[in-house]
């Protein structure tokens, strides 16, 4: 069984289906590089809850959690199954370290999880669980958590972080699609790529207030916390490495790492 990295992606607009750009064309063909896993466990900055949940049905349903986006977005599917007994494990591994982690049903597939697989795996045909971020816990609670998801990383599992490098939905609106992204969103990237090369935990974990511009791109934090778990999922003394950056609509950094 092979060993798979876990990895973080930005999956930005639902758009990115519909459109042409670096970001799209990156993640068509990440999934191949990547190779097939046996499950997928994926968190997504559009799951919160007060804890850890787990998606448990066999067959999960599709979210539609935007607006104001074109009909054929409101008409895709990815009908992937689930991965019941891989919830529960994880729930119970997650028990394990004191997190109350729970399998939750009639909970399907949103945004964050479906664009970016739709891309990767278009055959929808692995078992897909979604997890939970909590919003109102720091980024070492995500890392911790990761850390303790990582043995199933031995067993095929590939482990994604579904988020956004950069979130300003308030910037988006004003800003033009073909701009290079201003200082305050460049300098947050690479801020985040030095500490992730570098395997800077400690900074991770300490980003609202260590990273120069943080709050700026990301007013609030359900975008980023899927990176620290992921980097998380990889173990301890792990770095990250950059394989994809982009900018869209002038502030939108859609950056993918993989670490391990």
């Amino acid at each position: 069984m092979s060993k798979f990295p876990s990895i973080f992606v930005s999956h930005g607009s639902p758009m990115i289906l519909l459109g042409d750009t670096p970001a799209r064309d990156f993640l068509s063909g990440f999934g191949q590089e990547l190779g097939r896993p046996k499950a997928i466990l994926i968190a997504s900055a559009h799951f919160e809850s007060r804890a850890p949940q787990l998606t448990a049905d066999a067959q999960p349903a599709m979210i539609y959690d935007f607006g104001g986006f074109p009909r054929p977005l409101f008409e895709m599917q990815y009908p992937a199954p689930g991965a019941p007994d891989l919830a529960t494990r994880a729930a119970q591994m997650l028990g394990a370290v004191g997190m109350d982690a729970q399998p939750v049903q009639n909970r399907g597939f949103d945004h964050g999880t479906w664009v970016p697989l739709k891309l990767m795996y278009r055959q929808a045909d692995i078992p897909v669980v979604q997890i939970s971020v909590q919003t109102q816990m720091c980024a070492a609670h995500h890392i911790a958590m990761g850390r303790a998801l990582a043995p199933l990383r031995e067993e095929g599992v590939l482990i994604i972080g579904s988020g956004s490098l950069t979130h300003n939905l308030y910037e988006l609106r004003r800003a033009g699609g073909d701009l290079p992204p201003p200082e305050w969103v460049s300098g947050f990237a690479d801020w985040t790529h030095d500490t992730l090369a570098e395997g800077r935990a400690d900074d991770l974990a300490a980003w609202a207030s260590s990273a120069p511009f943080a709050r700026e791109n990301h007013p609030s934090a359900e975008h980023f916390l899927p990176l620290p778990f992921a980097y998380g999922a990889a173990g301890e003394g792990a770095k990250g490495r950059r394989v994809h950056t982009s900018c869209e609509y002038g502030v939108l950094m859609m950056d993918a790492y993989v670490f391990g």
